[in-house]
């Protein structure tokens, strides 16, 4: 039975259409008629639909920060029963006090297999994070393992915005707006509060999520490059209206303030047939990163990967940043070409969606992750620093692995589960010993 539904949602997923646009305005509906013109909220709303404004920003700031999307749907949101605190699982929220924050440079295997059958929400792990959810500042480390869909059941987080990055199997996404494919390669965003429903596109699936608390996420300024490079805004994709008229039991399970709610609606909330406004899911494909580089010596800061920011209160200093190392010519003259040693007053966890890391010959794996906290030092470990001191610097096409980085500007403080997990690698630090003495006076 599962490999049918996996079959479905393949087929369901293969024939999406989407609108392009990072931070438009955009509009869609499903049945012709069901958008209303020239006013967001008329007297009798087309087709007998509940007009309704989900705001992802206060009322009053500025026009380039305002977040909100007007939906045309079956039912109000407002009609359900009361939610109850419910279980869990392995699903931490900040403020993270279980340890305190650790200088150590670590570093996770992939996310065990579940022992039994567990769907999106039931596969959440968090490994950490920092600030604080009631206070909308901060962000949190998750990861998930699945192995089947999630059935009459939604979820949302009022805490944050979830960030997915799959790392293996496919994912479709049926939101309140529509329907979203997210693959290996890929990221996928679900604003604060819009409700969602996960199924697998393979057997299993197992990947990453940063919950975002601040700011919502936004291109970087591009400064002295100019108009053009990093993520293209045209490249990201969000969903046409697609709705659901079902009735019955739905469980609506909601993050708020880091507990779980729940609650049993008679039918599904995802049900709306027609939405305008720029409060929505996307999807952006890593690998149309445009990556820049130097053409003469020496590496620019990895901050010239950031595909998102969340911007915090001290400008250049981010909440969260979204980094990918994509694919890309190394080229510099009389340079040491993997990733340099450093100090970084920001948290680095790093990931790996598939193949190698160049500054890792050994033991980063796809599904796996390090965390260096701030100032924890750290660089290339000694088999590739060997490698790369005396490598022929002809131009080099780094194209075997897909990583990428939630760079944050608060140490993270890891759960319980995280510091005392049984695939925290064992003696991490090893990976730089051997690096030998050099000087000669």
């Amino acid at each position: 039975m599962a490999g049918t539904g996996n079959e479905q949602a393949r087929k369901v997923a293969e024939a999406l259409a989407y609108t392009t646009g990072f931070g438009n305005e955009h509009s869609s509906e499903a049945v012709p008629g069901a958008l209303p013109i020239g006013r967001n909220s008329p007297q009798r709303a087309p087709l007998g639909l509940y007009a309704e404004q989900l705001s992802g920003s206060a009322f009053t700031e500025p026009r380039d920060r305002n977040h909100r999307s007007w939906l045309y749907r079956i039912r109000p949101s407002a009609a359900h029963p009361p939610f109850v605190r419910t279980g869990q699982g392995a699903l931490r929220s900040a403020p993270f006090t279980d340890c305190v924050p650790d200088p150590n440079r670590l570093r996770w295997n992939p996310l065990p297999e579940p022992a039994g059958p567990a769907d999106f929400l039931d596969g959440l792990w968090t490994l950490g994070g920092n600030g604080d959810a009631t206070q909308r500042t901060g962000m949190a480390v998750h990861l998930y393992c699945a192995n089947t869909a999630m059935d009459r059941r939604v979820f949302s987080s009022a805490d944050g915005e979830l960030l997915i990055v799959p790392e293996r199997g496919g994912l479709l996404l049926r939101t309140e707006l529509g329907l979203l494919r997210a693959e290996p390669g890929e990221v996928a965003l679900i604003p604060r509060g819009v409700r969602f429903r996960v199924e697998l596109l393979d057997a299993t699936a197992r990947g990453y999520v940063c919950e975002n608390y601040g700011r919502p996420f936004q291109l970087p300024d591009l400064g002295p490059i100019g108009a053009n490079g990093l993520a293209s805004a045209r490249d990201f994709r969000a969903p046409v209206a697609a709705y659901e008229d079902v009735e019955g039991p739905v469980e609506v399970v909601n993050k708020f303030g880091g507990h779980l709610w729940t609650a049993t609606y008679d039918h599904s909330p995802l049900d709306v047939v027609a939405w305008h406004g720029n409060h929505v899911p996307y999807v952006y494909d890593l690998r149309r990163f445009n990556v820049l580089g130097s053409i003469s010596y020496d590496h620019p800061d990895p901050s010239i990967f950031t595909v998102l920011t969340s911007p915090s209160d001290t400008p250049g200093l981010a909440g969260v940043d979204f980094v990918v190392f994509a694919p890309r010519w190394l080229v510099g003259e009389d340079t040491f070409r993997p990733p340099y040693f450093h100090r970084n007053v920001m948290t680095e966890y790093m990931g790996l969606i598939e193949g190698a890391y160049d500054a890792k010959a050994e033991g980063f794996v796809p599904g796996g992750g390090s965390l260096h906290n701030m100032m924890s030092a750290h660089g290339p470990d000694r088999e590739t620093f060997d490698r790369a001191s005396a490598a022929e610097l002809q131009p080099q096409k780094v194209d075997d692995g897909l990583a990428f980085m939630f760079e944050t500007r608060w140490p993270l403080t890891l759960t319980e589960q995280a510091r005392d997990a049984g695939h925290l690698q064992q003696g991490y630090d090893d990976v730089w010993q051997g690096l030998q003495r050099h000087f000669r006076p």
